[in-house]
């Protein structure tokens, strides 16, 4: 059994920054605190650097199977381990969808044989799979996704019996992506009348507009209130929407938010200079709406943070802009992002440990995961606040071989990331060895 000691380190964690070392045997945390190294144990020596607990990114989009020339699931955890991240929840709008338990099961299957980071899978819905979604639980999938708003496939759920079911039967905690397709389609067509097939990317924030997204959220709470059902909206874009949730703790919450990191970090003037490369949907918004997403964060409205880390390949983002298709890779650089804006002086590091490792943990009620923790999972991130991380292409671990970031530099590096107690990540280079990914286990909360 591997015996690991993380040795001068600034831990953070739960609200607190302070020294420590951290003992690891196996893949749990021993000891926080100090005390002397084992015999034949290894020593790392943080020199002063903060270890945080491992992200746990809850919306990513891994495109297996049958989208796997833009992405697989070992190409993007292996760059989730480059960024910290060391647990992610990916969703189910593959080909063919996850919408019934066999589809869970084959992506399990996928996992197992390739992943480089913890593992669990959202059940889809459908208008049609009610019953699928009655009987999963936690030992089948960690949430239930419902896109409420235009998706590929048969997965959007826009059948109003249907949503109804869904909010009164789910066993899981219920994700939405909330946008309201029938005003998008009016959008659309106003800007075709204008400008036919050559729609300018600044009209993404006006087509998936500010109404269409608080129609579909309100909408989401509303059902979740009637049925008392456990409700996470997905990545928010607009300040209205955020007078739909509570100021406060997660715990005790049945009504969630969440924020991406993109839409913390840029607004709509980058579509000049990034065009469909930051296409995503819900859209980019004005440096207004941004503004408010972060105090969100600040004040507690907002609850995680995520990515939507969601690939696609060169080729199909230089077409136009309704055939350009909506997302962007992030896993690999969410963590340098959230350090560049606490070194912008936005967010403290107990913070971005909140929403983006401690709130995911409790929310989907991921077992001994989050937190630095005697008995728990060694799942951990050192960074170092001095240092700065250039984006370059040869860096890139995503299978799409592109990042909006390329050629920026943020403050602050990944130093070393651990990984079921196994150096995995270090000093900018991975290492080589068996993976060491575990499936992520649910506790209903």
């Amino acid at each position: 059994m591997n015996v690991l000691h993380l040795v001068n380190a600034q831990l953070v964690n739960e609200g607190s920054i302070f020294a420590a070392d951290v003992l690891i045997r196996g893949d749990r945390i021993e000891r926080v605190g100090t005390g002397p190294a084992p015999p034949g144990a290894t020593v790392i020596d943080l020199k002063g650097k903060h270890l945080l607990p491992g992200i746990i990114d809850d919306q990513v989009h891994c495109r297996e199977p049958g989208l796997t020339h833009k992405a697989t699931l070992g190409t993007e955890s292996l760059a989730a381990v480059c960024g910290g991240v060391t647990s992610f929840l990916d969703m189910p709008n593959t080909q063919p969808p996850t919408v019934d338990r066999a589809a869970l099961a084959a992506k399990k299957k996928i996992a197992v044989d390739t992943c480089h980071v913890n593992w669990g899978f959202y059940l889809g819905a459908t208008n049609t799979n009610l019953e699928e979604i009655k009987r999963a639980g936690p030992e089948d999938a960690c949430g239930i996704k419902v896109f409420m708003g235009a998706s590929t496939g048969n997965m959007l759920v826009d059948d109003p019996a249907a949503l109804e079911g869904i909010f009164a039967s789910a066993r899981l905690p219920i994700a939405t992506h909330c946008e309201y397709s029938p005003l998008i389609v009016e959008n659309e067509q106003r800007y075709r009348e204008r400008y036919g097939d050559a729609v300018p990317m600044s009209a993404h924030p006006e087509i998936r507009s500010a109404e269409a997204c608080y129609r579909s959220s309100s909408m989401a709470v509303d059902l979740a209130k009637r049925h008392r059902a456990r409700l996470h909206i997905l990545h928010l874009t607009t300040a209205r929407e955020l007078e739909l949730f509570e100021r406060g703790p997660i715990d005790g919450k049945r009504i969630t938010a969440e924020v991406c990191t993109h839409h913390l970090w840029f607004d709509e003037s980058s579509y000049a200079t990034l065009g469909t490369k930051i296409k995503c949907n819900p859209a980019i918004k004005t440096a207004a709406d941004r503004a408010a997403l972060r105090a969100a964060v600040v004040d507690d409205r907002i609850d995680v943070i995520a990515t939507d880390h969601a690939p696609h390949t060169l080729e199909e983002k230089a077409r136009g802009y309704f055939q350009a298709p909506s997302g962007l890779p992030l896993v690999q650089h969410s963590l340098l992002m959230l350090l560049d804006q606490h070194a912008q002086g936005l967010f403290t590091l107990p913070k971005i440990v909140e929403k983006a490792a401690h709130n995911p943990a409790r929310l989907f009620g991921i077992v001994d995961r989050g937190f630095i923790r005697e008995g728990y999972f060694a799942d951990l991130v050192a960074v170092d606040l001095a240092g700065k991380t250039r984006v370059d292409a040869a860096q890139l671990r995503y299978k799409c071989g592109w990042s909006p970031f390329e050629g920026t530099t943020f403050r602050g590096a990944v130093a070393l990331t651990v990984l079921n107690g196994e150096p995995v990540y270090r000093d900018g280079h991975p290492i080589p060895g068996p993976r060491r990914a575990q499936a992520l286990e649910f506790r209903a909360r």
